[in-house]
């Protein structure tokens, strides 16, 4: 329990999305609010299977925001966004059921 604890899991909507270009693996660089206290953070996240840019703006997902920012194709991803492998192991994004704001804590 204490582990899961070091996790700062967030929920955030998406702002914006767009292919990263120069990526190994086809990614979006995503724009996430996450409520007033952490702001707007980037992330780069490789759900290019079954998701459209267009269809990512607007959605809530549950996003890591106290790993280390990492370099990816020279673009910075700030907060790790979460999902679960699909049968294919295809990226399928963790949403909420209903809208929460943004910003809370996963507990």
């Amino acid at each position: 329990m204490e582990a899961f604890r070091t996790l700062d899991v967030r929920v955030g909507t998406i702002l914006s999305a767009d292919p990263l270009t120069g990526a190994r693996v086809p990614a979006y660089k995503i724009a996430v609010d996450l409520g007033s206290a952490l702001g707007t953070r980037q992330s780069s996240a490789q759900v290019t299977k079954h998701y459209a840019p267009d269809d990512l703006v607007g959605i809530q997902v549950l996003c890591v925001v106290n790993f280390p920012p990492k370099r990816i194709a020279g673009f910075s991803s700030e907060v790790l966004i979460l999902g679960l492998p699909d049968a294919s192991g295809d990226v399928v994004l963790i949403r909420p059921e209903r809208a929460v704001p943004n910003g809370g804590r996963l507990f």
